[in-house]
């Protein structure tokens, strides 16, 4: 999708931008001459060698910046940051996840949950979610408006082993994204879900039925294929465009068809 005539000059703030999904999507907004404000966890080199990437190859403004979403309150200083880089935010994308030791006890089945690992993923899901919206929508409504988009994934309506602790998360995150919509459209703000069928990225492979996750959506799919990156970073571009201007508090579920059959 081009957008480039519509979108240049504006300014992009996502959380977790260095792979996968996130990357994914700061490709494509930079593509269509969107200056990019990402954060990263730990890999301070590989982001700014990136931001640096990114300004040679779309002649954009890109900055890199550190975060810990399971301090989801650091996103005050975060913004306070970007401030001094940008002159506007126009799109905040809620999408780093958290993964590895920090979910040990929320991933896993029913009977082994246990409170500290379900804590973080709600924290990182959905508190990350609020605050980065907060300080979004701050910035927003000074230059008019702005669109605000959480990632989601269909494990909340689909049984996936291990997943009840991130799919009840995930449709906590998009109740709240509803609420915002509400109380955000007098600013003329959108907030949207875009919900993800299992999608091909490093946190899938990291699952332990990753092959059995693969293999089973290709086959439910009447596309015959694994969802990529770039399908949902398409979504996420139409959402904050001006194509998408009556949708709000929706939940668009990108899936190749898998939650039906």
């Amino acid at each position: 999708m081009d957008f480039r005539d519509e979108f240049k000059g504006k300014t992009l703030v996502i959380s977790g931008g260095t792979r996968g999904i996130g990357r994914a999507i700061v490709l494509d907004f930079a593509k269509n001459g969107v200056n990019i404000a990402f954060t990263y966890n730990s890999n301070a080199q590989l982001a700014e060698q990136q931001a640096k990437e990114l300004e040679k190859e779309y002649g954009i403004k890109a900055r890199a910046y550190a975060l810990n979403i399971l301090e989801p309150e650091s996103y005050k200083e975060v913004f306070e940051e970007i401030d001094k880089d940008f002159d506007r935010v126009d799109f905040f994308i809620s999408n780093a996840i958290i993964s590895g030791r920090a979910v040990a006890g929320g991933y896993t089945k029913f009977m082994k949950l246990k409170p500290k690992g379900l804590n973080n993923i709600f924290t990182a899901t959905i508190n990350a979610f609020v605050c980065g919206s907060q300080e979004a929508a701050k910035r927003m409504e000074k230059v008019g408006g702005g669109s605000i988009i959480t990632l989601s994934s269909t494990g909340h309506l689909v049984y996936i082993e291990h997943y009840s602790g991130h799919g009840t998360a995930k449709a906590a995150v998009e109740a709240m994204a509803r609420y915002a919509a509400t109380e955000l459209g007098e600013k003329n703000i959108r907030v949207n879900t875009v919900c993800g069928g299992p999608i091909e990225t490093d946190a899938l492979r990291a699952f332990t039925n990753y092959e059995e996750v693969r293999d089973a959506t290709a086959s439910l799919s009447p596309l015959s294929r694994m969802g990529q990156p770039t399908d949902m970073s398409g979504a996420c571009l139409f959402l904050c465009s001006q194509a998408a201007s009556w949708i709000t508090g929706h939940s668009l579920v990108v899936d190749g068809g898998t939650t039906f059959k």
